[in-house]
């Protein structure tokens, strides 16, 4: 493992600090920066590839020490306290970063359980709303979650600390092909008597708890805005929604929060 020095905002300072802010380049690099102990701790639990720490090395607690030494990586970059201020992304700055790698979109790379039950958000907009799912899904026992059509960039720093660890506990992949997407789904059925497909929508549909949820299924969740898109729709075998009171003025719930409250509706079924 190579060690590298930096004392200034040079040609190698600023491709780390370019996978922070630009969506284009870190693809180009296949990876992208993170800080925070719960998060660096989950990355190197489950498996992650850490390409690279970046550290001031006079600013370490026994924690980053015992990291340093042990996780291997291509190359340290070993920066100045003033440095280390201006990349982290915190108010008290981080004592420790790493450049992580991406992982491949491969629905083969998902274990399934024998009970499979997936999430797809479809065209996320927001940043916390993405992160907010994920650590949704992670918590309520989700296989995985799938991600469709163009949306908030899954590797931006706000998605993974709005996550907060979840972010890489739980399997999540990117579809930009619906066409692919209906031949995964259409091998889930084949693999999975009775798997299903349920929709979420606002209008007055079947509600959530009317349905059986207990077996193998995927919950499609819409767009923040224009909700989850006609293909998809045509192509669920239902589509549930979230009644509401009448006295409410609310005519929909945010995204995520209504995605927890099904999501919390199919565990509960399958644990009863």
């Amino acid at each position: 493992m190579k060690e590298q020095h930096i004392f200034s905002k040079n040609s190698t300072y600023q491709l780390i600090e370019v996978l922070k802010t630009n969506r284009n380049k870190r693809y180009r690099q296949n990876c992208f920066l993170v800080e925070g102990v719960r998060s660096l701790n989950e990355a190197v639990k489950n498996g992650w590839t850490i390409r690279s720490l970046v550290y001031c090395p006079e600013q370490l607690s026994g924690w980053a020490k015992d990291m340093i030494r042990t996780v291997r990586t291509e190359a340290n970059y070993l920066l100045t306290p003033e440095l280390m201020k201006d990349l982290s992304g915190k108010t008290d700055t981080s004592e420790l970063m790493a450049v992580i790698e991406m992982r491949e979109d491969r629905p083969d790379t998902i274990r399934l359980s024998d009970n499979p039950f997936l999430v797809l958000f479809d065209r996320p907009s927001n940043k916390g709303n993405l992160g907010t799912m994920i650590r949704s899904c992670d918590a309520l026992g989700a296989d995985a979650l799938i991600l469709t059509g163009h949306g908030v960039d899954l590797y931006d720093p706000d998605v993974v600390v709005s996550a907060m660890g979840s972010f890489f506990n739980l399997p999540v992949l990117r579809i930009t092909d619906n066409n692919e997407l209906y031949s995964f789904i259409a091998e889930l059925k084949e693999k999975y008597p009775g798997f299903i497909t349920i929709g979420t929508t606002a209008h007055r549909e079947s509600p959530i708890w009317s349905e059986t949820l207990s077996g193998p299924l995927m919950l499609m969740v819409g767009n923040e805005t224009m909700g989850l898109n006609k293909a998809f729709k045509e192509n669920c075998d239902k589509l549930c929604t979230i009644p509401m009171a009448e006295t409410s003025y609310a005519s929909s719930f945010n995204v995520s929060c209504a995605a927890s409250i099904m999501m919390y509706e199919i565990v509960r079924q399958r644990n009863s």
